[in-house]
């Protein structure tokens, strides 16, 4: 079989070149993405169940007449479960909940000058939606992962859209992982008609203030898109098609790292995994590996095109494959090279990183216990993973004394005048004038 594979030597690319072989696919077409999606948004927002029902029966080839997951259908998939795929979801819930329950946010409480008291707490979101993909693959381990730090954070409404199967339910394992999660508001509705139904709510789904998880370009789509409606839902972050960047010395193992660019091409056609290599024996025996084992997996036809979309790059040492990237800014960064801890400070851009040989990303999918929902598209340049934080709000607290306002107020007045913001200056002011009084009282 021919190699998918080219490798190109990074040091011979100029500037436009680099550029261009670091740019995601689903970026080429983004403007004519984004206007489809918004006719979908538009429409749902406008006629909503009816529109839903409309998408579901084009797009899913479904018709559904009510969208929400009733008890008898989670009953039935607690029964299609087996018990060995049931303790899979609870260990994976275990480990999760581990992580993220050290991420709860502490009240704050500072007295940052004589009489002068400033506070944080932490509130959870009202109303959250929670995405699970289910394109190619369901995806229960989403669900997980969505629905485990919602509930830590202390949610009170938490619905999760999940598209439907042909035969118009919704994937067991997704079912089983949100019940044990505690998600009770299930409802079976994919794509761009689902990120609209929760921003905006319809006689069926709830509307929510915020929207998370992954999804394909579609999905990433609306919710950009309603997240800049101040009557939509905010969203998480800009997660789409899964992506990775492996960056491999002499000490790596060419089968591990093959498969680890598998796993990531296997989700979907417009998937990215990079390798950038320091060794082009490596670099070439890696490429050999991906042609071997892609030939044995069930689903070749989709690896194959994500692989097509792909690249390696051969570099002259780790200094410029960490460079590399940083400026590519990966959801998923593998180190698979000799004292990968030693370049962990050197990594700036990336959502999430997997040190050595023994570190698969597959484990960060499911179960190690950080969050898969990562930044995609380069936006790990300034987003970061999903975690408790994301679920919730902060909001400040201040309170000041007659003493506090007699020593600060008259910075803040003065800071006001610099301004020539007057009528903020007259409100410490009028009080500086009372205190002055009521002393010589």
């Amino acid at each position: 079989m021919k190699s998918p594979l080219d490798i190109l030597d990074w040091s011979t690319l100029d500037e436009a070149r680099r550029d261009a072989v670091l740019r995601r696919p689903a970026q080429r077409d983004a403007a004519n993405l984004l206007d489809q999606a918004r006719r979908i948004v538009d429409d749902v927002r406008s006629r909503g169940d009816t529109a839903l029902r409309e998408y579901t029966a084009r797009l899913d080839g479904v018709e559904l007449e009510s969208f929400g997951v009733s008890e008898a259908e989670f009953a039935a998939a607690e029964a299609a479960l087996t018990p060995v795929q049931r303790t899979a979801l609870e260990r994976a819930i275990e480990t999760v909940t581990r992580f993220h329950e050290l991420q709860t946010l502490p009240p704050l409480r500072l007295e940052t000058a004589p009489g002068v008291v400033c506070e944080r707490l932490t509130v959870a979101l009202e109303a959250v939606g929670l995405y699970v993909p289910a394109g190619t693959a369901p995806l229960p381990s989403t669900a997980l992962m969505l629905a485990v730090p919602a509930r830590i954070a202390g949610c009170p409404v938490r619905v999760m859209c999940t598209p439907p199967r042909p035969d118009g339910t919704a994937d067991p394992a997704v079912l089983v992982a949100a019940r044990l999660c505690g998600v009770r508001k299930v409802f079976k509705l994919g794509g761009a008609q689902a990120i609209a139904a929760m921003a905006y709510g319809t006689d069926s789904v709830p509307k929510v203030v915020k929207i998370f998880g992954p999804g394909n370009s579609w999905v990433t789509a609306a919710k950009q898109i309603v997240a800049q409606d101040a009557d939509g839902a905010a969203l998480d972050m800009p997660a789409g098609p899964s992506e990775v960047l492996v960056i491999a010395d002499e000490s790596a193992r060419p089968a591990f790292v093959a498969a680890d660019l598998l796993a990531q091409a296997e989700h979907s056609e417009d998937a990215q995994v990079v390798l950038v290599a320091t060794s082009r024996a490596v670099a070439v025996a890696c490429v050999a590996e991906v042609v071997r084992q892609m030939a044995t997996l069930p689903r070749r036809a989709i690896t194959e095109r994500s692989i097509g979309g792909s690249r390696v790059l051969l570099v002259p040492d780790l200094a410029t494959a960490l460079d590399v990237s940083n400026r590519y800014a990966p959801e998923h960064l593998i180190l698979q090279v000799a004292n990968p801890r030693t370049w962990l400070g050197q990594v700036r851009n990336a959502g999430s990183v997997f040190l050595g040989a023994w570190t698969p990303e597959t484990m960060g999918d499911y179960c190690s216990g950080t969050n898969h929902v990562l930044p995609t598209y380069g936006h790990a340049r300034a987003y970061s993973g999903l975690g408790v934080a994301d679920f919730v709000k902060r909001i400040t607290v201040q309170e000041v004394t007659p003493t506090g306002l007699n020593d600060l107020g008259r910075t803040a007045r003065t800071l006001a005048r610099l301004e020539s913001l007057d009528a903020h200056a007259n409100a410490v002011s009028v009080r500086l004038d009372v205190i002055e009084r009521e002393s010589l009282a």
